[in-house]
C-alpha cells in the first residue's frame, strides 16, 4: 500500500507567542492569527489603552491573550520578559518611519528609526534565542520587515537602511542558531493600510506611485500578512530559516 505524505500542521496549540506592536495594524493582525491557531499570545506595546482594547476583543472572541505594556527600547525590561515567560514564538512588529530627503535627515530621526527598527530587534532576537537555548527548546522568531529591505524608496534612506540591516542580521543569526533548531525569518510587506502608512496615502502623488508599483493593483490589507506569519510560526515551515517572505504584490519583481 502506498504511504502518502501527511500535510504539516498549522496548529499552535500549547505554544506561547510574544507579539510586539500588537495594539494596532500588522502587529494586531499577527496576534490574532497566532491566537486563532491556538497559541497563548502575550500582546506587547508601549501604550496601554489600545493594547488593552485589543486583548479584550481577542478574549471576548475566545482567544487566549494577555497585555504587556513595554517600551521595547528599554533593553533591561525586554530581557526580563524572557526571564518571566517561556516563549516559543516571537513576532516583532514594532517599528517606525521618519521619512524625509536624505539631506534633511536629522540625527534624532536617524537614531529613532535605527533604535527601534534595528537595535531593539537585534536584542529582542538575541534574548529570545538565549532563553530558548537555555530551555533546550526549538522556536521561531519572525520580524516584520519591509519590501524596503530589498529595494530603495523616495525619502526613505533611513527606513531602508534599517530594514536592509534587519535582513542581514536575520541571515547571520539563522546560521548561528540553526543547530539549536531556532528559526528566524522576516516577512516583508508592501504598503499596508495601517496608521503607519496613512501619511503616505494622504499625498495623491505618493498614493499613485504606490499603486503603480504594486503589480496586483491594490494596496495591501492587514489580512494579507496574517497567513505568512502563521506559516512561519508553525511546523509547516520547519525547514525555513534565514529568509524573507515578500508579501509585496509584485513590487520587487522588476
Amino acid at each position: 500500500m502506498t504511504r502518502l505524505p501527511r500535510p504539516p500542521s498549522f496548529s499552535l496549540s500549547g505554544k506561547t507567542a510574544l507579539v510586539t506592536g500588537a495594539s494596532s495594524g500588522i502587529g494586531q493582525g499577527c496576534a490574532v492569527a497566532l491566537a486563532d491557531a491556538g497559541a497563548h499570545v502575550i500582546c506587547v506595546a508601549r501604550g496601554v489603552g489600545k493594547l488593552q482594547d485589543t486583548v479584550v476583543a481577542m478574549t471576548d472572541a475566545g482567544m487566549s491573550a494577555e497585555a504587556l505594556s513595554l517600551d521595547q527600547g528599554d533593553l533591561t525590561a525586554l530581557a526580563q520578559v524572557f526571564e518571566s515567560y517561556t516563549i516559543d514564538i516571537v513576532v516583532n512588529s514594532a517599528g517606525l518611519a521618519r521619512h524625509a530627503p536624505a539631506v534633511e535627515t536629522t540625527p534624532e530621526d536617524y537614531d529613532a528609526a535605527m533604535g527601534l527598527n534595528l537595535r531593539s530587534a537585534y536584542f529582542l532576537s538575541a534574548y529570545a534565542a538565549k532563553a530558548l537555548m537555555a530551555a533546550g527548546k526549538p522556536g521561531s522568531i519572525i520580524h516584520i520587515s519591509s519590501q524596503m529591505g530589498h529595494v530603495g524608496g523616495v525619502d526613505r534612506a533611513v527606513y531602508c537602511a534599517s530594514k536592509h540591516g534587519l535582513e542581514g542580521m536575520v541571515k547571520s543569526m539563522s546560521i548561528e542558531w540553526g543547530p539549536s533548531q531556532i528559526r528566524i525569518n522576516t516577512v516583508c510587506p508592501t504598503f499596508i493600510k495601517t496608521p503607519l502608512t496613512a501619511q503616505t496615502f494622504e499625498r495623491p502623488e505618493r498614493k499613485a506611485w504606490v499603486e503603480e508599483k504594486i503589480k496586483l493593483g491594490r494596496i495591501g490589507e492587514v489580512e494579507d500578512i496574517m497567513g505568512a506569519v502563521l506559516y512561519l510560526a508553525s511546523d509547516a515551515s520547519a525547514l525555513v530559516t534565514g529568509t524573507s517572505m515578500l508579501i509585496d504584490g509584485g513590487w520587487t519583481a522588476d
